[in-house]
């Protein structure tokens, strides 16, 4: 029998059906609109994010003739999807790239709290998060919050509509007010952020046994499948993506180029993941084990990309690569901060303030220098999160849309000089998805196993010696120019 993962992203759906072996059979693709009613806000219509799931699921379902025998569950993580005591939704779901809280999380960097939080559970929280959200709303839009029960996330919600089991799962309910040793919501944190009122809306955490249910009555009917079929939650999709790219080992780490340029590392348990340095990143429980992943997915990704191609009047991303593949590597001298998200940018370094900047800037310069600027800039992005990581890695697992790029593989492998592989699968989260389905229905022993077993990889880049020294150098201009910006960046929104 085959099974279904879904991977529900921020703003592309997908339903992928794999058989035995973990091989793609099909692919339905379900495009979803975030909304920006007004600058900085980012929001999704709950149901048509449920539609959508439902539509995918059922145009592939005639590619399971045998029967499916699980469904798996990956989603975009984090913002605040809430729903009354019906399970219903009380309003559009306020998404992770959401900004309107930026103010408050400005405020609590300003006085020590998200330093100190970061300390109780290794992550350093920002505008997208539950707690910006919820406190903002309170001050906002009290009445969302009186009609609202709980503050699920997307993974959460579309599991809700799945089995009628209200919770989310560890990874999803690490960030940002969970104690990762006790597993369960801290006191201290909801104390540190004047929270403790907010207690009634976080939601039961999924663990174990807990994140499979079988499918409702109502959900079967709407997605053709039998009453009671095992729906398994698995890790958000920066952690299922990491699973299924198989970067589960040491020296191993994975970066999605995507909406985010999500950068990923495993760590045996909560000991072992260090939060003494700067604060930096998040630390992802998983329901399947102790491990812990060190995530740190930047608000830079490929909208950048997206951008670019508008400012150059080019159709695609892949007129960009071939545009800049006409420059000299070091664009003629000329670097990008890729922080053009409202929201300014998250990891390495929390800034609500922080936008792009070009240095150099000539007449000199054509539009090839600009294209190549933009991927090094992007990829000095990869590099910075790589060494935030403080892992030893020796291999980087590269996916997501960007993934396709040759250009940006061989850039990132001589930016960070370690080689990069890139995975066979398509859709690298939702083999994560349908691995963590595996080890839960108990088809695998575990994680590692499972990886090991179905994970299949394409092609590897080596670092280009020559190339590996210039792009340190330039690496280190790309810090120091950054710190020159970073005493700009407050007083562009006076």
């Amino acid at each position: 029998m085959s099974a279904i993962a879904i991977d529900a992203g921020t703003s592309l759906i997908k339903a992928v059906v794999f058989d035995d072996d973990g091989r793609e059979v099909a692919v339905a693709r379900r495009e979803t609109e975030v909304r920006r009613p007004h600058p900085g806000w980012a929001e999704q219509d709950m149901d048509s994010v449920w539609t959508a799931v439902a539509d995918a699921v059922r145009e592939v379902l005639p590619a399971a003739p045998d029967g499916v025998r699980f469904l798996s569950l990956t989603a975009q993580g984090d913002g605040c999807w809430l729903v009354d005591d019906r399970g219903e939704p009380t309003g559009p779901a306020i998404l992770w790239s959401d900004g309107r809280g930026a103010e408050i999380v400005e405020t609590w960097l300003r006085d020590g709290v998200a330093q100190e939080a970061f300390r109780i559970n290794g992550s350093l929280g920002f505008a997208g998060l539950p707690h910006a959200i919820l406190t903002w709303l309170r001050e906002h839009d009290p009445e969302r919050l009186r009609a609202s029960a709980t503050a699920l996330t997307c993974g959460g919600w579309l599991f809700s509509r799945l089995t009628d089991v209200v919770g989310v799962d560890s990874s999803d309910a690490s960030v940002p007010l969970l104690d990762p040793r006790t597993r369960s919501y801290s006191a201290a944190l909801l104390s540190l952020f004047d929270l403790e009122w907010a207690r009634r809306f976080l939601p039961r955490v999924l663990d174990g046994a807990d994140t499979t249910a079988g499918l409702s009555r109502r959900a079967a009917g709407e997605l053709g499948l039998p009453e009671g079929t095992p729906v398994v939650l698995a890790p958000y999709d920066v952690a299922s993506t990491a699973l299924g790219a198989g970067a589960t080992e040491a020296g191993l780490a994975c970066t999605i180029l995507g909406t985010t340029l999500c950068t990923e590392v495993f760590t045996d348990t909560v000991e072992t993941s260090d939060t003494s340095g700067a604060p930096s990143g998040l630390t992802l429980l998983l329901s399947s084990g102790t491990e812990v992943v060190r995530a740190f997915p930047t608000l830079a990704g490929t909208e950048v990309l997206g951008w670019a191609c508008r400012l150059l009047g080019l159709d695609h991303p892949r007129g960009l690569s071939t545009l800049a593949e006409q420059a000299a590597p070091g664009a003629n001298g000329l670097t990008f901060l890729p922080y053009l998200s409202p929201a300014g940018e998250r990891v390495p370094f929390l800034d609500t303030a922080a936008r792009g900047t070009f240095w150099g800037l000539s007449l000199e310069h054509g539009r090839d220098a600009v294209a190549l600027a933009v991927f090094e800039g992007l990829t000095m992005v990869v590099r910075d999160c790589l060494a935030a990581t403080t892992a030893e890695v020796t291999e980087l697992r590269v996916c997501g849309g960007g993934a396709n790029s040759e250009l940006w593989c061989r850039l990132i492998a001589d930016v960070t000089g370690v080689r990069v592989v890139r995975p066979a699968d398509g859709e690298v989260g939702a083999k994560g998805a349908f691995l963590s389905g595996l080890v839960a229905t108990g088809a695998e022993p575990d994680m590692t196993s499972a990886a090991s077993r179905h994970v299949r990889l394409d092609r590897t880049y080596e670092p280009e010696p020559g190339r590996v020294g210039h792009y340190a150098e330039q690496y280190e201009r790309f810090r120091a120019l950054r710190d020159v910006s970073a005493q700009g960046w407050h007083l562009g929104t006076r």
